[in-house]
């Protein structure tokens, strides 16, 4: 399993052109083992779009549902051990729900498909 952050997630399922070819070369070869998808990802898209700052077709309920169901796709909780080692990251940026992801990946022993911001 791959975890993939929420920019990658969005993207992947829009087939929003920021997605890089190296990146969905990832997802296709991780879709068949799967791909885990934070349930703060969830929050994350929500919170977004009540925000007016991402914009879909149908509702967030309609764009969760489908989403969750695209193959290989596996909704991970959040768990004691995820929100502890999300506390104890060293030299990561303040942002929580990327924390929260980065520790999913960690707890769970498995690569982190993520979106770097240029600066």
């Amino acid at each position: 399993m791959i975890v993939i952050d929420t920019h990658i997630w969005v993207w992947w399922v829009d087939d929003n052109s920021l997605l890089t070819r190296k990146h969905r070369q990832w997802l296709e070869e991780f879709q068949s083992q799967s791909l885990g998808v934070s349930i703060v990802s969830c929050w994350e898209v929500a919170k977004l779009v009540e925000k007016n700052r991402l914009n879909f077709s149908c509702s967030i309920r309609e764009w969760l549902e489908t989403a969750l169901a695209y193959p290989g796709v596996r909704l991970l909780n959040l768990t004691l051990p995820i929100v502890i080692d999300s506390t104890q990251l060293t030299g990561f940026h303040s942002d929580p729900f990327d924390q929260m992801i980065v520790a999913t990946a960690r707890i769970q022993g498995c690569p982190l498909l993520q979106y770097l911001r240029q600066k």
